[in-house]
């Protein structure tokens, strides 16, 4: 079972579910797993190392065949599918509520599934998440509490700042 209150469709927790005890022993975190298109659907995953540092392209060989194994053992989908594994990147998706906790102070983009105060897009800087809600100071100076299981999508922004802290997260780990 997954620890995070991820807003996931019934199949991207079923994927999510399948291969996040994989990854974990190879000593990976699960940052976001979408799967997308109907015929011939595409497994997306992104990940990181455990102690958050990003990943490489062997990694990236690594984790698609031991999530490739597991999802042919498990079969959430059915017929054929591609899958691709990637790094969640600089300017990454907060799904997490460690990612809102580690990347405050930065800015972002949110979309909540459900209004909040008559809006569903946020712009703004993060100010981290606990164990139910991000949160976020917008544009305007006011701040919003996004519900993590009503999170649709949350990106934070390319900015020189971000780079920078990046730079230096990549050069201690």
């Amino acid at each position: 079972m997954l620890a995070e209150p991820l807003a996931l469709t019934p199949l991207e927790r079923r994927v999510a579910e399948a291969i996040a005890p994989a990854l974990t022993d190879l000593g990976y975190d699960l940052v976001r797993v979408a799967v997308l298109g109907r015929a011939r659907p595409t497994v997306q995953i992104m990940a990181d190392h455990a102690d958050g540092s990003l990943i490489s392209v062997a990694d990236c060989e690594t984790i698609s065949h031991a999530v490739g194994a597991v999802l042919d053992v498990d079969d959430p989908i059915p017929g054929a599918w591609t899958l691709e594994v990637s790094s969640a990147g600089i300017d990454r998706p907060l799904m997490r509520r460690r990612d809102w906790n580690r990347f405050a102070g930065h800015l972002a983009r949110a979309e909540s599934a459900l209004p909040i105060d008559g809006r569903k897009r946020f712009s703004g800087t993060v100010l981290g998440a606990d164990d139910t809600h991000a949160r976020m100071r917008l544009d305007d100076g006011t701040e919003v509490a996004i519900p993590l299981g009503d999170l649709r999508r949350a990106k934070l922004m390319l900015t020189d700042a971000l780079i920078a802290a990046t730079a230096t997260d990549t050069t201690t780990n």
